[in-house]
């Protein structure tokens, strides 16, 4: 069985051959169109975009209501990926595309879902098929494929004009022109400052072909690897021989930080978190602005896919559902660490083997044991005895 089959299954194919196409409200047909991969090729953007994905891939799923999902999307949740590539590649294609399909993996019994795979397709479209709205991919190869919507995750951002898809990253074309003319002209102004350059004038009128001959002559033996010393000989039949010194433009630092300030803006980073400098206040901001929205969504998409209108379970709560989460803690300073574990730990909210998690100790017996403070009494109780008193 190939992967579009395995993913589509048979009614998918036929859906996609057959549908008929969708329009919103007003008049608009959802379309999507994988964006130009050379966005991906600039180091900068790259950079930004891996910073944030290998963020991502650190979030710690679970799912409530199935043990054997939550064993998969802990561990593989497809054949092809691990955790950790999944979350990677998800969060990836969500910053470079602004949209994001996860397909579900059913089990060939049931048809339960068993894992999840983010496909990448060239293009997508909102198509009706038996009463029922799917989404038609088309991938590069030629082949096509849909699925019910309902058992799609489509993840977005820069979500505006579109009812389903994000809108793309248009907006940075610019930035990566001013890139581009920025790498060539650190390029150029290297080659022009490693070259050197001489006028040379001839004393007398010569044929050009002549001058040709004359021009390969002199550079061979003055000008080439060859010639060592730096020294330059010429003898009468030149009038003059001058060097011309160029002043290659280069962008400035300052010009420069404006354009990696353009591409940092855009992608929610920093120099700090690109170069792993940040300290617990940046790690706490990149979190709250770039990853937990991230998490947030993934878990009601996976979970709405799921689990039909069950939603993202709350935290602490029992109701079926997937769920993203991290400890920021990892990347506090060891006194913050010390005062929440204390804190935590008396008011039996946290066990021993919960508090040296957080410092990389390994579990001790008996240590999954909750405790509290006895010194602690209940207000009312007390009051009420002040007042019988």
């Amino acid at each position: 069985m190939g992967l579009l089959d395995r993913l589509f299954g048979r009614r998918g194919r036929s859906a996609a051959r057959d549908a008929g196409a969708w329009r919103d409200l007003g008049g608009y047909t959802p379309v999507f169109r994988s964006g130009p991969g050379e966005l991906y090729e600039k180091e900068l953007v790259r950079s930004a975009v891996h910073a944030f994905a290998k963020a991502c891939a650190k979030l710690t799923p679970s799912v409530r209501g199935d043990d054997a999902l939550d064993r998969a999307l802990r561990a593989r949740p497809n054949p092809w990926q691990d955790t950790y590539k999944f979350l990677y590649r998800v969060a990836t294609i969500y910053k470079m595309e602004t949209t994001a399909f996860i397909v579900p993996l059913l089990t060939a019994t049931d048809e339960r879902v068993c894992g999840y795979y983010p496909v990448l397709p060239s293009s997508a479209e909102a198509v009706e098929h038996g009463g029922e709205l799917f989404l038609r991919f088309g991938f590069a190869g030629g082949e096509r494929a849909a699925l019910e919507l309902s058992k799609v995750g489509v993840m977005t951002s820069h979500q505006y004009r579109d009812a389903l898809f994000g809108d793309g990253n248009g907006p940075l074309r610019t930035t990566l022109e001013l890139i581009d003319t920025q790498a060539q002209g650190i390029v150029e102004g290297i080659k022009a400052s490693a070259t050197t350059r001489l006028l040379v004038r001839v004393s007398a009128n010569v044929r050009p072909e002549d001058l040709e001959r004359e021009r390969k002559r002199f550079v061979a033996e003055n000008l080439s690897t060859r010639a060592n010393g730096g020294v330059v000989f010429a003898d009468n039949k030149y009038d003059d021989v001058k060097q011309l010194h160029t002043r290659p433009y280069l962008v400035d630092a300052a010009q420069q930080r404006l354009i990696e300030d353009n591409v940092y803006g855009y992608f929610g980073v920093n120099a700090d978190i690109l170069q792993n400098r940040f300290d617990e206040a940046a790690w706490n901001a990149f979190y709250e602005g770039e990853v937990e929205p991230f998490a947030t969504q993934l878990s009601l998409v996976l979970s709405n896919m799921t689990f039909p209108g069950a939603g993202a379970p709350a935290p602490g709560g029992d109701a079926p559902g997937v769920v993203l989460s991290d400890s920021r803690l990892q990347y506090a300073t060891t006194a913050s660490r010390l005062a929440f574990a204390t804190q935590m730990r008396d008011r039996g909210m946290l066990s021993a083997n919960e508090a040296r998690a957080m410092f990389g100790l390994g579990p001790v017996p008996g240590g999954d044991a909750y405790w509290i403070r006895r010194e602690y009494a209940d207000i009312s109780e007390t009051v009420k005895g002040d007042q019988d008193g």
